[in-house]
């Protein structure tokens, strides 16, 4: 069997938020779409960042005049289509990022791996 790639697991329908929004956006948009974090993107749909439920709540109960740029992580670990699964395992276990980015070589987003997705993958293949 072939070595799964990111381009086999990547979740490539994503929900994506700019930087200038509320953070309160990020957070209904997050709830209401069962998601944990938000790919931050410019108009051009280049990867600027992410934000996380996790982030929302760390900064406090008052986020209300914040912008997504105020909150969202910008030294992200990423990769490419061509990044193998056995690699995204290892930088999810490595640096504990449940999400990579997925991005081509102009840094435009492309797709998502989850934790979810990775499991997912894995035991549809029975690779465990």
């Amino acid at each position: 069997m072939k070595e799964s790639l990111a381009r086999d697991i990547m979740i490539k329908d994503l929900y994506t938020i700019k930087s200038n929004s509320k953070v309160g956006l990020a957070r209904l948009k997050m709830m209401r779409h069962g998601v944990g974090g938000l790919p931050v993107v410019n108009d051009k749909g280049t990867l600027l960042g992410m934000i996380t439920l996790r982030d929302i709540d760390l900064a406090g109960l008052d986020v209300s005049n914040l912008t997504v740029e105020d909150l969202m992580t910008t030294n992200l670990v990423k990769g490419n289509e061509n990044t193998t699964l056995k690699q995204i395992v290892e930088l999810m276990v490595k640096t504990g990022v449940q999400r990579i980015p997925v991005v081509d070589k102009k840094e435009k987003l492309i797709g998502l791996v989850t934790q979810t997705s990775v499991i997912k993958h894995t035991l549809a293949f029975n690779l465990l």
